[in-house]
């Protein structure tokens, strides 16, 4: 499988079937379906099962749905253009009890790699970033429109950039001349900030600030702790109704941030007894998996299998 043929090499993606040990029959969903990588290797286990896919960009969605059901043409395939933080209420909506579930909090490669998208700085395009297209604000609306104290603590809270004052200080300037509504426009911005120390970076200076920005356009904190809290409440009451009573839910994260929000919701079902952690530790990419596709180096694993008493 190569990101040529389908826009995207699913992350972890032995690790996650093995820590999900999807099995005949078995109803799954993945909250963030993106093309379908994974979501096709566990529709192939669970075959003839059911797979309920949710994305919030609709092309993806689309795209994840063919080829599950390509992958598993006896499973149920159901698609559902809508955020994770609302896996709850979907998942009941759509009458389902999931055995299985997995959010892959990354990009798809498909969306970094095209321009017009505004989520990369290596092609020149729109300051879009919406992961949700029908979405009303994009990264270009909130560079106008916050104060610059505002802009720098995006950039310092979800980047962890050292350098975040000096950045906004910089937008704030060229704003007050032009808008700035090019991914090209706002790196530039970025490495003239960073000044000589862009020569010392290990990453392209605008790296954080882009991702923070991403982070805020879509408000992904804040999706991420709606689906945890869905999960916790579902191991916690008597009825979870969405999850199985011995569900077990797995989460990709790609940030410091991220990884944290899930490191302290599995412990803390673990520590009550509800759920018991499939790894002590998250499970990584190893070397092979990174030299083929290097978007893998900060992915982490981790997943729980619920113990609910039903």
């Amino acid at each position: 499988m190569s990101a040529d043929d389908v826009g995207h090499i699913p992350v972890l993606l032995d690790e996650v079937v093995q820590s999900l040990a999807p099995v005949r029959g078995e109803c799954c969903i993945d909250a963030t379906a993106g093309r379908g990588g994974h979501a096709s290797a566990i529709a192939a286990r669970i075959n003839p099962g059911r797979m309920l896919l949710i994305d919030r960009d609709r092309d993806n969605l689309a795209y994840a749905s063919a080829r599950v059901r390509d992958a598993a043409p006896q499973t149920r395939v159901d698609a559902v253009h809508g955020d994770f933080r609302n896996v709850a209420e979907i998942a009941r909506n759509q009458g389902m009890c999931a055995d299985l579930l997995l959010a892959d909090l990354g990009l798809s490669s498909n969306q970094l790699d095209r321009a017009d998208r505004g989520f990369g700085f290596q092609q020149d395009g729109p300051l879009d970033m919406r992961l949700d297209q029908s979405a009303p604000n994009t990264a270009a609306d909130l560079i106008a429109t916050l104060s610059e104290s505002d802009i720098a603590d995006v950039i310092f809270q979800l980047g962890e950039d050292p350098f975040a004052r000096l950045i906004a200080r910089k937008v704030a300037q060229s704003r007050s001349q032009a808008p700035i509504l090019t991914t090209a426009h706002l790196a530039r911005l970025v490495r003239e900030a960073y000044g000589s120390r862009a020569r010392a970076s290990r990453l392209h200076p605008a790296t954080r600030t882009f991702m923070a920005l991403r982070i805020a356009v879509n408000d992904e904190l804040r999706g991420l702790e709606a689906l945890l809290k869905s999960v916790a409440s579902a191991a916690r009451s008597m009825d979870g109704g969405w999850l199985s009573p011995a569900a077990r839910v797995a989460v990709i994260s790609f940030h410091s941030l991220e990884d944290r929000q899930v490191k302290r919701t599995f412990v803390s079902l673990a520590d009550e007894g509800l759920a018991r952690r499939v790894n002590r530790k998250p499970l990584i990419a190893g070397d092979r998996e990174i030299s083929r596709n290097s978007r893998a180096r900060s992915a982490k694993l981790r997943t729980i299998t619920l113990a609910r008493t039903p």
